[in-house]
């Protein structure tokens, strides 16, 4: 017999609507003025909370901007799993991966650079940037599904061209040079390079 789920203690609840107000609070600062221009004083004043409060959530903006990108990322990678399930050409299906993810960060873009420079140079202590860090796993693992769909890659060479998949993706998104490029020409970029990795 199946035990019936626990209810949510008040304290619990409390602590989720919370974290729900910070994240929605500075979800919307930053889009309205980007990361660099608001405080983390404005985002406690968002969502009515005092600024001890919001530390608890978040030790500072950088952590705050992670938790904003990681809940887009989670999504855009689901959409990006859907989208190449159908599709049977390795390159198409990894960038049907790639696209959502790239749309989402591009979406303001410099909240997208200051995400990828969070990503990589954050402290892994922290528990959004680890979850960062999972998301960029779970990418990679959906990238090496959909190469393994060419019978001349093995698992090993599959999780290996994903790393690089990866890192082209997350390059080409960062670099300076890219910044006036549309979310098609920074894609055309990504495929370019891709195609260049995969099996002829």
């Amino acid at each position: 017999m199946a035990l019936a789920p626990q209810p949510v203690g008040r304290r619990e609840r409390n602590k989720r609507e919370k974290l729900e107000r910070i994240t929605a609070a500075a979800r919307e600062l930053f889009e309205e003025h980007g990361v660099d221009e608001v405080t983390t004083q404005q985002v406690a004043d968002r969502a009515d909370i005092g600024t001890g409060t919001l530390f608890l959530y978040a030790k500072n903006k950088g952590e705050l901007l992670l938790l904003v990108q990681n809940s887009s990322y989670f999504d855009a990678l689901i959409e990006g799993r859907a989208a190449a399930e159908g599709i049977s050409d390795p390159l198409d299906a990894v960038m049907a991966v790639v696209r959502p993810v790239v749309e989402c960060n591009r979406k303001q873009i410099e909240n997208g650079r200051t995400y990828l420079r969070e990503i990589v140079f954050g402290d892994p202590e922290e528990p959004h940037h680890r979850d960062a860090l999972a998301l960029t796993v779970q990418t990679e693992e959906a990238v090496a599904t959909v190469l393994q769909r060419d019978d001349r890659t093995d698992p090993d060479d599959a999780a290996t061209l994903a790393r690089v998949v990866s890192a082209i993706m997350f390059v080409t998104m960062a670099t300076t040079v890219n910044v006036g490029l549309s979310v098609e020409d920074l894609l055309a970029d990504i495929r370019h390079q891709v195609r260049a990795l995969l099996p002829r």
